[in-house]
């Protein structure tokens, strides 16, 4: 069972890279920031080690928990995103009807991509909507 789940949520990511060139990395994290599947953009150098890699997803569990406070006076959160010199970075959380936090979708875009609001918001949240039952099963 384990290894089905493992390569769902490998090709969960798969299938948010296919979207767009303009994705470098699509990965999955559990609320303790346990990278449970990723997938890279073919030929990428990725820029962080994956030691780096495994702790950024930590990291961002971990503010994601903190959004999700705020929920009750600003709304719903999306998604955020970081811009850096070398690329965005964006999360999405992934959460049940009560708002609880099962998932941390990371998502890297090259520098350049400047629609990248309208990649997140028209293209992978859908995607994401679709597939929440099957990534919360309990």
């Amino acid at each position: 069972m384990k290894k089905q789940r493992q390569q769902f949520y490998n090709e969960f990511c798969d299938s948010i890279l296919s979207i767009t060139p303009a994705i470098r990395f699509a990965g999955i994290a559990d609320p303790d920031g346990k990278l449970l599947g990723i997938s890279e953009r073919k030929g990428l150098k990725p820029l962080l080690s994956p030691e780096q890699r495994a702790q950024y997803a930590i990291t961002a569990a971990t503010r994601q928990f903190t959004r999700l406070r705020w929920e009750y006076h600003l709304g719903k959160i999306h998604y955020a995103s970081s811009h850096y010199a070398k690329l965005i970075r964006a999360t999405i959380p992934i959460t049940d009807k009560e708002r609880q936090l099962w998932y941390v979708l990371l998502l890297t875009f090259d520098v350049d991509t400047h629609n990248f609001h309208e990649i997140i918001t028209q293209n992978i949240a859908p995607l994401v909507s679709q597939n929440t039952s099957r990534l919360i099963q309990k």
